[in-house]
């Protein structure tokens, strides 16, 4: 189990492309899924990032609260303020304003540990800003994007309130107790926990493309160059966030993930339940769900290459 789900975890981002390429190119594949179960697999997706967490996960929290509170801040003031400009300055419709709005107005996504890992950053507080801003979402993420979309739409603050709430803060506050309560369980679970996660996510994307797959062709480049850039520019700003505050290298990467991967799963269950008449609302969310993965394993794969030539520059130096 150890070994697939390794294979898994390095192989993500091509596992969850070919889902995404069968669902928007032979939808029918997976239209079958019933398009109501997103909430409950991103609530295994949180479960199961609760299993692995412990209180001592959040001593990060208090040890280094000056990185966790840069790195929040920066998470919830860049994304948004990027995803509401690129939207307004590609002159996207409302509908997919909306949808890009909440990929920015997310948390970072579950998926930035696992990159972060990947990268030689600092997991310990890669796992503590994640763990921070995923509490801090069902008031921060409401209030941002009626911030932001007040001028263009209506936004319904208390049902995504209480969609947050149920889909990403109570599972993981279970996990928690449970992992609390049943440690050696749950530590000889941990192997499968990663292939449950990754299978969650591919679901979660063949489910939000199949049923969108018409509109995300239709809509043209701009929707995929908007998304693509606002992952790519969270990423650089994470990183010259941490060189303005001169972290070292690890932490560095830690925040450049975690700035540039959105939880885009929750945006797009999100997108059904706040405007369950903007059907386009959701589009941003699946390419989001897709590109962020792809990234994240080639920023990884930079990462590494440049920490494997400054230790041979040094070895030879």
């Amino acid at each position: 189990m150890k070994a697939a789900s390794k294979f898994i975890s390095r192989f993500m981002a091509v596992i969850v492309l070919a889902v995404a390429a069968l669902a928007l190119f032979v939808p029918k594949s997976c239209l079958w899924i019933p398009s109501g179960s997103v909430n409950y697999l991103l609530m295994v997706v949180m479960f199961g990032m609760g299993l692995t967490m412990k209180p001592a996960d959040f001593a990060v929290v208090f040890s280094r609260p000056k990185d966790i509170i840069i790195g929040c801040a920066a998470q919830f003031v860049i994304m948004p303020l990027l995803a509401f400009g690129l939207g307004k300055l590609f002159g996207l419709e409302n509908e997919l304003l909306v949808g890009v709005v909440l990929v920015g107005t997310c948390p970072g996504g579950t998926s930035s540990n696992v990159i972060t890992y990947l990268s030689g950053g600092d997991v310990a507080l890669s796992v503590g800003m994640t763990s921070v801003n995923t509490l801090l979402a069902p008031l921060l993420t409401p209030a941002l994007t009626y911030l932001f979309l007040q001028t263009s739409v209506d936004v319904d603050v208390w049902a995504m309130f209480l969609s947050i709430v149920e889909v990403v803060l109570v599972p993981i506050l279970l996990g928690l107790l449970i992992n609390k309560l049943f440690g050696r369980f749950t530590e000889k679970a941990k192997d499968v926990l990663p292939v449950i996660s990754v299978a969650a996510i591919c679901i979660i994307v063949a489910i939000v493309v199949s049923n969108n797959s018409e509109k995300i062709l239709s809509t043209g480049a701009v929707i995929f160059a908007v998304v693509i850039l606002h992952n790519l520019l969270g990423y650089l700003c994470g990183y010259l966030i941490g060189m303005l505050f001169r972290f070292d290298p690890k932490r560095k990467k830690a925040v450049s993930v975690e700035i540039g991967m959105q939880n885009s799963g929750l945006a797009t269950s999100l997108a059904g339940s706040a405007f369950p008449d903007m059907s386009m609302a959701a589009v941003p969310g699946a390419i989001f769900s897709v590109w962020h993965n792809i990234s994240g394993a080639i920023l990884a794969s930079v990462f590494r290459k440049a920490d494997r030539c400054k230790a041979e520059k040094e070895k030879t130096g």
